[in-house]
C-alpha cells in the first residue's frame, strides 16, 4: 500500500526551471516515478536534452520553452501540457534566479530596476504560472499538487542580495496563501526550502574542494546534492502527502537548524 501511494503513473507534472541543476533531477525523479513531464526553461536546448533523458528511460516528456516572467508565456506552457497529455496534476514552480544582477548591490543603493526583475522572476512567475495551473486542476475536479522551490536564504537576512531572500520569503508566504485558498478543490502546495546544494559535478579538483570546505560548516560534514531534492519530489507529488499542504520543508543538512554562522559577513580586524 505505501509503495503505490508513491507512484505517479497517470499524472502530469510541469517542471520550470527544469533544464538543469534541482530542476532536472526532479523533473527526472518524477518521471521515474511514473509521471508524464513537461520541462519548461528558457533554454530550449537544456530541456531538450533532459526531455529526451525521459523518453530513452521509457517514460513521456514535452519540452516548452518558456519565461515565467511573461504572463501570457506562462498561460501557454499550461495550455500546451493540457493539449498534450490531456490533463494537468503536478505544478512544480522551480525556475528562479540567485546570481546578483549588475549595478550597485548594497541595500541604499540597490536599483529599483533590478529589484523587480529579481521579483518577477522568483515571485510573479510562480503566482503566474499557480493561478493558470489552479484554474486547470479546479476545471478537471480532481485535486492537486503545486510544489514551490523557495530557499533557505528566505528565512534569514542577507547581505548584498536582499532582493532574493526577500522574493524567496514572499514565495514561502504565496505557498501558505495558495494552499488555504484552495484546499477545498483538493490542490495542495507545499514548498521545498533548499540550502546549501551542489547544482552540478564539479567540474575540476579546485571546486571539488571548494564545496568540500564549505560543507564543513554544515552538521552533516558537506554540502547537498541535486538529486537528494528528487524524492522530497515525489512525496510531494504523490498522494503519500495528501494530509499535507502549506508546508515548508527544508533541505539543507541541518544548515538552520544548527545555526551555521552569518553569510557575507567578513571579521572587522581591530575591532
Amino acid at each position: 500500500m505505501y509503495k503505490e501511494k508513491f507512484r505517479l503513473d497517470g499524472k502530469v507534472a510541469i517542471v520550470t526551471g527544469g533544464g538543469r541543476g534541482l530542476g532536472k533531477q526532479m523533473a527526472l525523479a518524477l518521471a521515474k516515478h511514473g509521471a508524464a513531464v513537461v520541462v519548461a526553461a528558457r533554454t530550449q536546448a537544456q530541456i531538450d536534452e533532459v526531455a529526451a533523458q525521459v523518453k530513452d528511460e521509457g517514460g513521456k516528456a514535452l519540452a516548452v520553452a518558456t519565461d515565467i516572467t511573461d504572463r501570457n508565456a506562462c498561460i501557454a506552457l499550461i495550455d500546451a501540457a493540457v493539449k498534450e497529455f490531456g490533463r494537468l496534476d503536478v505544478m512544480m514552480n522551480n525556475a528562479g534566479i540567485g546570481d546578483r544582477r549588475p549595478g550597485p548591490q548594497e541595500f541604499l543603493d540597490y536599483p529599483f530596476e533590478n529589484w523587480l526583475y529579481t521579483f518577477d522572476v522568483n515571485l510573479n512567475g510562480t503566482y503566474h504560472c499557480t493561478q493558470a495551473a489552479g484554474k486547470v486542476m479546479v476545471a478537471q475536479g480532481q485535486g492537486g499538487s503545486i510544489i514551490n522551490t523557495a530557499s533557505g536564504t528566505g528565512l534569514r537576512g542577507n547581505k548584498g542580495n536582499g532582493a532574493y531572500a526577500t522574493a524567496k520569503a514572499a514565495v514561502i508566504e504565496l505557498t501558505k496563501n495558495t494552499a488555504v485558498n484552495l484546499a477545498e478543490h483538493r490542490i495542495r502546495a507545499n514548498a521545498i526550502v533548499p540550502g546549501f546544494v551542489s547544482q552540478s559535478p564539479p567540474r575540476n579538483q579546485e571546486e571539488h574542494d571548494m564545496r568540500r570546505a564549505r560543507g564543513r560548516y554544515m552538521p552533516v560534514q558537506r554540502l547537498g546534492d541535486a538529486w537528494e531534492l528528487g524524492a522530497l519530489a515525489v512525496f510531494l507529488a504523490s498522494d503519500a502527502s495528501s494530509y499535507v499542504t502549506g508546508e515548508m520543508f527544508i533541505i539543507d543538512g541541518g544548515g538552520l537548524a544548527g545555526g551555521y554562522a552569518t553569510t557575507g559577513f567578513a571579521p572587522v580586524v581591530g575591532a
